[in-house]
């Protein structure tokens, strides 16, 4: 997956003509803290919410100083690079340019939290369990060993580094509701089972994954 087939179509984007009033109820209306300023079909930087609640609200946007620089997201780069983008400006929203730097649209948090429930399997009927061990002991093709001994499959996996700790947490999406004797046998094999959810957690589960991973990327 690439940018451009992230875009957000119910966005729009401002225009310098603005004022900051108007750009803080579309901000409410969108449930976004960052928004585009276009014209012409130019990007001409970002505006944030603290942006503009120092500044008289009745002005055009366009006589505003900006506290950002221009980040924005190429229309083939890669879902990861969007994330990483997105993190490391600690954006709501990224905007996403063609070759020649015509502004296209705008990726939302949202955007992303949504394919990444679909492409990484929590769609899919079955569980999620955390589980963790040491750093050194990781394999994750040990693991999935020890799920597919009990009858189980492994949809999708993702590793996250305990800051200061020599430990890792395996997020592990499963094709079982019932996963008691998966469980059983992994603690057999030393593995600490921080939680077993089924599918009224998966929202949950996955904002934090999402979160992890943002952070991860942030770094």
């Amino acid at each position: 997956m690439i940018a451009k087939e992230l875009i957000s179509q119910t966005i729009d984007s401002l225009r310098t003509s603005d004022t900051g009033e108007e750009t803080i109820a579309m901000m409410g209306i969108y449930h976004v803290k960052h928004l585009p300023i276009v014209n012409n079909e130019q990007f001409l930087g970002m505006i944030s919410e603290e942006d503009i609640l120092d500044k008289n609200m009745n002005e055009a946007i366009g006589s505003y100083r900006l506290s950002m620089l221009k980040p924005y997201a190429h229309q083939n780069d890669h879902l990861f690079e969007v994330m990483k983008l997105m993190a490391e400006n600690k954006l709501t929203v990224i905007p996403v340019v063609d070759n020649g730097n015509k502004y296209l649209g705008l990726i939302t948090q949202e955007d992303l939290i949504a394919f990444f429930a679909i492409s990484f399997s929590f769609a899919e009927s079955g569980s999620i369990l955390v589980i963790e061990t040491d750093k050194i002991n990781y394999s994750l093709a040990e693991i999935a060993r020890i799920v597919e001994g009990e009858g189980g499959s492994i949809l999708a996996a993702f590793l996250t580094r305990m800051e200061d700790s020599t430990k890792v947490q395996i997020t592990l999406k499963l094709n079982q509701m019932s996963v008691g004797r998966i469980v059983a046998s992994l603690e057999r094999f030393d593995y600490n089972i921080n939680g077993a959810f089924t599918e009224n957690k998966y929202e949950d589960i996955l904002k934090n994954r999402y979160d992890s991973l943002m952070s991860y990327l942030n770094v």
